[in-house]
């Protein structure tokens, strides 16, 4: 049996454990409702996620060809979001 590997936002919904301070899960609530909150949740953490690879591209990047400046970081994260957006996927998670 094969695993499938899902790219970022992919596959089916599973369900995890997640505790969040009580203050934290009340914002959210006033803010989406209910019936959102995981939507807003998953949202939230895959913005994370995909940020956290283009870090890690940008810093590898760096590694071999030297310091981007600001202004080529922020490019790099308008190309890369629009790379994926016109893809309609983002890397796996690794």
């Amino acid at each position: 049996m094969s695993e499938t590997t899902y790219s970022i936002g992919e596959g089916p919904a599973t369900r995890v454990s997640l505790s969040l301070p009580e203050g934290t899960a009340e914002a959210i609530r006033a803010r989406v409702g209910k019936r959102e909150f995981s939507a807003f949740i998953a949202e939230a953490v895959e913005r994370e996620l995909r940020g956290q690879v283009l870090d890690e591209y940008l810093a590898d990047y760096e590694s071999r060809k030297g310091p981007v400046s600001e202004q080529a970081r922020q490019r790099a994260r308008q190309v890369f979001d629009e790379v994926f957006a016109e893809e309609g996927q983002w890397p796996a998670a690794s």
